[in-house]
């Protein structure tokens, strides 16, 4: 998940952008930086985006090899399950190659993503295809760690304090165009390029090359590395000693195991209460991710204007009242509300839209001396990807959809709390 308010505010922001590096754990001086510096780094908050397509590419490939719920939640697994093996080495790589170097080599993992799958369907068979869309998701797993590991504390460079928040919230808002962007691709190539869904894949590798070079010639000088010998085994300590760190980490889980879990949930939502079919269905995924996109302009504005504590709790709020929202439509015999379904679907992409941001900068904020080590441990969060898309699977297979929004509203209750119980999150660091 700010002088940077909005895209188009994008320009006339980074006048007062903060450029210079300064050691770990002081404060940042201002000066002022172009908005080609800033730039290529929110070019590279769309790349982070791709991500997202999982969500789509499953849902086309799980009727292509007539697979179940919970097996094709597994591809969001291969995924995030990256997130837990390598955010925290990651965080030790970058404190010693550099934020930026990091991020260049977390793009070239994913052009290798983006290739695969151009790969399969152009030259290969049915069995050989699958193997390379899995083994694509797996290296969207890889570049997305490195990636989100290195991006967001490179914009500490540029913004810090009260206004990271609402700065990261910025960088999610590119990143949701890509997102977005994801499901209208693929619909208009299933549609018009006789299935064609894949050449998804081709625009964004094309994208992605375009920011790899446009960052490899940005200079951006960084702070100092975190103070003291970083190491893995001092990373895990820090995550289990450290009380607001440990439920910073359990929240940016929750928020993108709600994230990635609707995702790919929310059509098989919708068309087992209903008739409407795949193709249609799939439009809940361009409806979260328009929502979340508002969500997070909003925030951007919002966010440098009022606390972290009431944006937190206002996100909860909002992310509770759509799992109301999607249990009562599941629930519901038969002709269940489809507006209810769409509210709910609009709701947790609004609500869900600054809850990585709101974690994410307060982390950083906490622990300014250790932001490498913190970013990695936040970012490792992430496995909440791997771990709430089976599970809603699994519930959905044993108890239909109920099941799926019932694991959803697990993540969102515990939003609600932290923000009710932020006293939690201001215990002082020893």
């Amino acid at each position: 998940m700010s002088n940077q308010l909005t895209e188009p505010d994008l320009a006339g922001a980074a006048s007062s952008i903060d450029l210079n590096p300064t050691p770990s754990g002081s404060a940042p001086a201002k000066t002022k930086a172009s908005f080609g510096k800033i730039a290529p780094v929110m070019l590279a908050f769309f790349v982070m985006g791709f991500v997202d397509l999982v969500g789509t590419a499953t849902n086309y490939v799980q009727g292509e090899f007539k697979l179940s719920d919970a097996t094709a939640n597994l591809f969001t697994t291969m995924v995030f399950f990256w997130f837990l093996i390598l955010s925290v080495p990651t965080g030790v790589l970058m404190n010693k190659i550099g934020r930026r170097r990091t991020v260049l080599i977390s793009i070239l993992v994913t052009l290798v993503a983006m290739l695969l799958p151009i790969v399969a369907y152009m030259w290969c068979s049915d069995d050989l295809r699958l193997v390379l869309i899995v083994a694509s998701f797996a290296f969207l797993g890889i570049g997305n760690t490195l990636m989100q590991v290195s991006l967001n504390p490179l914009l500490t460079v540029f913004v810090g304090g009260k206004k990271l928040a609402s700065t990261l919230t910025t960088g999610q808002f590119v990143k949701a165009f890509a997102s977005l962007f994801a499901p209208y691709i693929a619909a208009w190539g299933f549609g018009h390029l006789h299935g064609m869904w894949w050449i998804l894949f081709v625009i964004y590798l094309v994208v992605g090359i375009v920011s790899y070079l446009w960052l490899s010639f940005d200079h951006i000088e960084e702070p100092a590395p975190d103070q003291g010998e970083t190491t893995i085994g001092r990373c895990f300590k820090l995550l289990f000693s450290d009380r607001v760190v440990f439920l910073c980490f359990l929240g940016i889980m929750a928020h993108v195991g709600v994230d990635v879990g609707i995702n790919a949930q929310a059509p098989r939502i919708l068309m087992e209460h209903t008739d409407i079919a795949l193709a249609t269905a799939t439009s809940a995924t361009m409806v979260y991710f328009i929502a979340r996109m508002i969500g997070a302009f909003t925030g951007s504005i919002a966010l440098s204007r009022i606390s972290n504590r009431l944006g937190l709790r206002i996100c909860g709020a909002i992310m509770v009242v759509s799992a109301i929202c999607f249990a009562i439509f599941t629930m519901t015999p038969s002709n269940p509300p489809v507006w209810l379904f769409w509210v709910a679907v609009a709701l947790v992409g609004f609500g869900n839209s600054n809850v990585f941001s709101l974690f994410l900068s307060h982390a950083l904020m906490y622990r300014p001396d250790r932001q490498n080590e913190v970013s990695g441990l936040m970012l490792m969060g992430l496995i909440g990807g791997a771990i709430f898309p089976p599970l809603m699977g699994l519930a959905a297979d044993g108890m239909g959809q109920i099941g799926a929004v019932l694991v959803m509203a697990v993540g969102c209750l515990y939003v609600l709390v932290m923000g009710l119980g932020y006293r939690m999150l201001e215990h002082h660091k020893n």
